[in-house]
């Protein structure tokens, strides 16, 4: 007889540094187990009196990113996986420049950059979905060496 799975606790992340609007229907960050499900996390026009360029939005961003992470017991070095969407492919560089700022050194988290027709408003040009887990550090020392 095979036991029933046990269920992994799932907890919903708040920060007041990335707060949810009251009426959301998602959450910005779920715990579950070990790894931390981020939402496509935007710089808000809301956030910055002016206009932000693309390595400008990446960095508030990977900000909000690390603040949620914080909450959850993390930080930056847990992040596995990143899927970057962008309004205009020519701003991968400031993208790639700004996370290259922002995380560190390699091994960089996996990655997926797309681009899309627009965002949810028309002054964002970069949204980023993050992926981590706690029990991993991507410069802990033997990090990124090669897999066999």
């Amino acid at each position: 007889m095979t036991a029933a799975p046990v269920a992994t606790a799932l907890s919903h992340v708040h920060c007041a540094a990335v707060p949810e609007p009251p009426a959301a229907t998602w959450s910005n960050c779920l715990r579950v187990g070990q790894e931390v499900v981020i939402s496509g996390m935007t710089a808000h026009p809301a956030a910055s009196g002016t206009p932000m360029d693309a390595y400008e939005q990446t960095v508030h961003v990977l900000g909000k990113v690390r603040a949620l992470l914080e909450a959850a017991g993390g930080h930056l070095g847990n992040v596995v996986k990143l899927v970057v969407y962008v309004t205009d492919i020519a701003d991968k560089d400031a993208v790639n420049r700004a996370r290259h700022d922002c995380l560190g050194p390699a091994p960089y988290p996996c990655s997926t950059l797309v681009e899309v027709k627009g965002l949810v408003f028309p002054a964002l040009k970069v949204e980023v979905d993050a992926w981590s887990r706690l029990d991993v550090d991507r410069h802990a020392p033997g990090a990124g060496m090669p897999s066999r």
